[in-house]
């Protein structure tokens, strides 16, 4: 996704902020998080359910009575209940053919992008940078703060995890940055832009609130990682 010269800037601008505080900055890009794979069924069913009776309150039920009444003068009762059979297996068999279609044209991974609501899309991304934050926190101590900057390109979202001695000192302002410098990265199509300034962006906040206390140890990678 990125270049091997993105690779080194982003590289380098991690070391330089890490030189100056005690903490650590990871960054992660993934290319998608999730298939989504419930959105196309979601919205054949909705599609299913929905447009069948909308057909029906449109004005084919008038071609449906003009049957009945027409069977029930000449072919009595027994040609009404067929003519109803006949209707009703014609609208389940048009709630199938619109939940298969839908399903189909749905799971192109394009459209399904692009009808994937966005607080799904933000609830996974959150859900797997959280995870990458656990693991990688795992490595560290209490003591030894550290930010995740985690992308999502295909889905568009980006979300900041920080360990809670850094938010409660720092506050929101800076991470809300950070983040809208990895978004506009993104959106102009230069994501490393993005992720260097959100670096210098933590660095700065962490340099104010956790100095360095000795020699540097550098227990997470400053290399981005690509998923």
């Amino acid at each position: 996704m990125l270049s091997e010269e993105d690779h080194q800037r982003i590289r380098a601008a991690v070391t330089r902020a890490e030189e100056r505080t005690s903490g650590e900055v990871f960054c992660v890009l993934a290319q998608d998080v999730s298939r989504y794979r419930e959105v196309p069924l979601a919205f054949a069913a909705i599609a299913a359910l929905v447009v069948p009776p909308i057909l029906v309150l449109s004005g084919l039920h008038r071609l449906a009575l003009a049957g009945i009444f027409s069977s029930w003068t000449d072919d009595s009762v027994r040609g009404v209940e067929a003519l109803i059979l006949r209707t009703l297996s014609g609208y389940t068999l048009l709630q199938a053919a619109i939940f298969v279609g839908v399903a189909l044209i749905v799971a192109f991974p394009p459209v399904r992008r692009l009808l994937t609501p966005r607080f799904l899309k933000r609830h996974r991304v959150r859900q797997v940078a959280r995870h990458h934050f656990a693991a990688s926190g795992a490595r560290l101590s209490e003591a030894e703060p550290h930010i995740l900057i985690y992308a999502a390109l295909n889905d568009h979202q980006v979300e900041l995890v920080a360990h809670h001695a850094i938010h409660q000192a720092v506050g929101e302002g800076p991470w809300n940055a950070a983040i809208a410098s990895v978004t506009e990265g993104m959106r102009a199509g230069t994501p490393a832009d993005g992720f260097v300034r959100a670096i210098e962006i933590c660095g700065d906040a962490l340099a104010r609130h956790f100095p360095p206390t000795g020699k540097p140890v550098n227990r997470l990678p400053n290399d981005l990682l690509e998923t």
